[in-house]
C-alpha cells in the first residue's frame, strides 16, 4: 500500500483477485491496526525482511507480489533480495523508480512541517481537509470517488500512530529533493515477468518513471491508464 494507506486500499479490487487466488494484503509498520515499526523509520530503512518474515510466518512460498507507491518500493527490495520468491512482479504507481516527487509530498518531509500538518489533521474539520486533498492528489475525477473511500479515510487518519507513522515512513523515503534512493539500476536483473502500472497524469509520481523502468526490465510490460 502507499503513504497514509493501509491495507484497506486493497478492498476495493480483494474480491475480484480472490475468486482465483488467495490473496494477502498488509499493513506496513504503524499503519492501519499494524504495530509500530521497532526502532522508527529512518532513511533507509528497508521492509522488505519484515514482508519476508511475515510470508514464512503464514507460510507463504513464492508467490505474485503487488507493489503501490511506497509498497512498491519494498515489493521492489522484495524481488531483489530474493528473486525466487516473486514469481511475478506488478508495480502500481511505484516509487523508487526515480528523484522526482510532487512538490507537496516532499515538503511534508521538512522539519517541524510534517508535525504541523498531522497536529492540524487533528483538530476540528482538519481530518476531513487531509482526506479531501489526498482525494484530489489521488484520483483525476476525485467527484467520482465513492464514499466509503472518504469514511475509511477518515478513519484512518483517526488511529494513533497512523499519521506520526506515515510522516516518518515518508521522510526515510523522500526529502526536499524528491526520492532518495532509485532503483532503476537493478532492475536489469529482475528476471521474473513485471507489470507496470500507472495513470497517465498521476499527481505523485511522474509517468515518465513508469517507462524508465519497463525500458530496463527484461521481461517487463507498461500498462498506462489515460486520465487516470
Amino acid at each position: 500500500h502507499g503513504h497514509e494507506q493501509s491495507a484497506t486500499s486493497w478492498r476495493w479490487v480483494l474480491p475480484v483477485l480472490a475468486r482465483t487466488h488467495r490473496v494477502l494484503a498488509l499493513s506496513l509498520p504503524g499503519h492501519g491496526d499494524s504495530a509500530p515499526a521497532v526502532g522508527g523509520y529512518a532513511p533507509g530503512t528497508d521492509l522488505a525482511p519484515l514482508v519476508a518474515d511475515f510470508l514464512d510466518t503464514v507460510g507463504v512460498g513464492s508467490l505474485h507480489v503487488v507493489g503501490n507507491s511506497v509498497g512498491g518500493a519494498v515489493a521492489l527490495r522484495l524481488a531483489l533480495a530474493d528473486p525466487a520468491r516473486v514469481q511475478t512482479l506488478t508495480l502500481v504507481d511505484s516509487a523508487g523508480l526515480g528523484r522526482a516527487v510532487n512538490p507537496l509530498l516532499a515538503l511534508a518531509t521538512l522539519p517541524v512541517i510534517g508535525e504541523l500538518a498531522v497536529m492540524i489533521s487533528r483538530l476540528p474539520g482538519g481530518a476531513m481537509q487531509r482526506t479531501s486533498m489526498s482525494a484530489a492528489m489521488l484520483f483525476a475525477q476525485p467527484l467520482r470517488v465513492p464514499k466509503e473511500f472518504f469514511t475509511e479515510q477518515h478513519a484512518l487518519g483517526q488511529r494513533p500512530g497512523q499519521l506520526e507513522a506515515s510522516t516518518a515512513m515518508a521522510r526515510a523515503l523522500f526529502d526536499a529533493t524528491g526520492q532518495r534512493e532509485v532503483l532503476l539500476d537493478q532492475l536489469p536483473t529482475l528476471t521474473m515477468p513485471t507489470l507496470v502500472i500507472w495513470g497517465g497524469c498521476d499527481y505523485l509520481l511522474p509517468a515518465s518513471q513508469a517507462q524508465a523502468a519497463v525500458d530496463r526490465l527484461p521481461h517487463g510490460r507498461l500498462a498506462l491508464f489515460a486520465e487516470c
